[in-house]
């Protein structure tokens, strides 16, 4: 049948599949995880059990906790990867533009439904039901009667216990008076206070996120960096500067659109980003609900025509304290996957969730289902058509790579690259099969050096859809006189072996730049080629 979202099951085989028992995996989805790492995914032993069970990036958000503590986190983390032998990219979430209502004492804080409370910038005041104090001057000046406002510690789990819906009724001088809406609980030192759909006069690049990154991010040489709250262009623009200023340029930028002011400059946002994460937890309080869906669907398919990594939020929420997701947030997973995105992010599934590893495994299950029937053919024709004629050289080699992967059916694509570029190329097309990027070192670069560079170019591979990178070497002592080529090919085929993807006799892609041509071969796998 036809569905919305192109999808064609042939009945009754499809059917008859559901009801059959599961086949084990060999290798993990090809849509990427990012789980971020907290209280109850600390330790050595945990972060193994999620990197075996799929985590593919690690997120460290610093809108809690300090440096000390995500330090001692992320030599965890460098321990764990060690262990089970795999490459892990570091993304640094940013604070942003938060209004934070500041709990001293940190005790709970009940508030009854139809009640009012005031909100005051006076942070002298004890937070109590009748009064909320802020680290925000002006709210009184961007608010106005009817505006609707949202507090809680994890903005919003979904549960109406935990979140509070205020509705400003007047303001008096610097303090707002709201009437509440729901009974709820507030716990914790820390609430984020959300105004819906209302410009707040606040840096998108705070001071305490310039602090963060110009050290715990200079010293760790972080992969990627979650930009909160981008809200236009120009505040990607402002930190690309920064981190050149500090020596991490090599960083990529992930736009983290999460309101209706970043929606409506979407397309600008897009092309000065890396990748674009859709938060859909601010987003699903800034827009009416029955218009969520749309802002994902539609922000995943301008990611996918440009080819860059998409990342979506806020999919299996009560996992945090169960040890299985619901039916519809099951189904939500699949139809993100669906959609065309490069990975699911867990939030507090993974912070403070009670099952960090069985939301990996299990998020991780889901999407290696639906990528089992994901229309690739509409998807490659789309992208196609989305290019345009003449097509530029890159683009016709890389939509050749995959459309050959198909035809031959390959169980991967090989592709050598420098930067990562390439492989990215490859997967704007949406091959079904693995891509395996090899990342070599620029010719004539300090050896010395190019393994750090190296490294962090084959990292940020693990953020896109179905790129796996395995580090390269031109050392003679590494390749044992072997040829790049050869080489890069034995590294790549004796990975595949390893993990399972690669049998003997299958047929592998080769995509390889030479000089200003690029180049796709296809060779045949047999036992004697270790």
């Amino acid at each position: 049948m036809q569905g919305g979202n192109h999808m064609l099951l042939e009945e009754p085989v499809r059917l008859a599949s559901v009801l059959a028992p599961a086949k084990p995996k060999v290798f993990p989805s090809l849509t990427k995880i990012v789980g971020t790492l907290g209280p109850n995914s600390h330790s050595v032993e945990v972060i193994e059990e999620c990197l075996t069970a799929g985590m593919s990036v690690a997120r460290f958000d610093f809108s809690w906790k300090d440096a000390t503590y995500h330090q001692e986190t992320l030599d965890n983390l460098r321990k764990a990867a060690q262990n089970v032998k795999k490459l892990c990219p570091i993304m640094l979430d940013t604070v942003g533009p938060e209004i934070q209502v500041h709990n001293s004492t940190g005790g709970a804080i009940e508030l009854i439904g139809g009640n009012h409370v005031t909100i005051t910038p006076d942070l002298s005041k004890a937070p109590s039901a009748d009064i909320l104090p802020i680290k925000f001057g002006d709210l009184a000046k961007v608010v106005k009667k009817g505006d609707t406002l949202f507090i809680g510690q994890y903005l919003f789990t979904g549960s109406e216990t935990t979140s509070l819906w205020l509705e400003v009724t007047e303001t008096s001088g610097a303090e707002v008076i709201c009437y509440v809406k729901n009974t709820a609980t507030l716990s914790g030192p820390i609430f984020t206070l959300h105004v819906s759909q209302v410009h707040i006069s606040m840096p998108t690049l705070s001071e305490y996120d310039k602090q963060v990154i110009s050290t715990w991010g200079l010293q760790n040489s972080v992969d990627i960096i979650s930009l909160s709250h981008t809200r236009s262009s120009e505040d990607v623009r402002e930190l690309r500067a920064f981190l050149k200023s500090h020596d991490l340029q090599d960083t990529q930028i992930y736009a983290k659109v999460e309101n209706a002011e970043g929606l409506e400059h979407f397309d600008e946002i897009l092309q000065e980003a890396d990748g674009i994460i859709i938060s859909r937890g601010d987003l699903g309080i800034d827009l009416p609900p029955e218009r969520v869906f749309m802002s994902q669907k539609t922000g995943i398919h301008k990611c996918n025509m440009a080819g860059k990594p998409v990342i979506i939020t806020r999919v299996v929420d009560s996992m945090i304290d169960n040890l299985r997701p619901t039916r519809a947030e099951a189904t939500d997973v699949a139809n993100a996957v669906l959609d065309g995105t490069d990975g699911i992010l867990l939030g507090a599934e993974t912070l403070r969730g009670q099952y960090p590893v069985d939301a990996v495994r299990t998020v991780g299950r889901i999407c290696a289902e639906a990528e089992t029937v994901y229309n690739q053919s509409l998807h490659f024709k789309k992208v196609v058509r989305h290019v345009g004629e003449p097509m530029a050289h890159e683009e016709s080699v890389a939509s050749s790579a995959v459309r050959s992967a198909m035809k031959v059916k390959a169980a991967a694509i090989v592709v050598f690259t420098f930067s990562g570029r390439a492989a990215r190329l490859i997967a704007k097309y949406r091959a079904p099969m693995p891509v395996l990027a090899v990342v070599f070192p620029r010719e004539g670069s300090d050896p010395s050096k190019w393994r750090s560079y190296g490294t962090t170019q084959a990292r940020q591979c693990f953020s896109v859809r179905g790129v796996y990178p395995l580090m390269g070497s031109t050392d003679e002592a590494e390749t044992g006189g072997l040829t790049k080529e050869e080489y890069g090919i034995k590294l790549a085929l004796n990975y595949g072996r390893s993990v399972g993807i690669i049998k003997p006799y299958d047929r592998v892609i080769i995509f390889e730049k030479i000089g200003d041509s690029s180049v796709v071969k296809i060779i045949e796998c047999d036992d004697s080629e270790r």
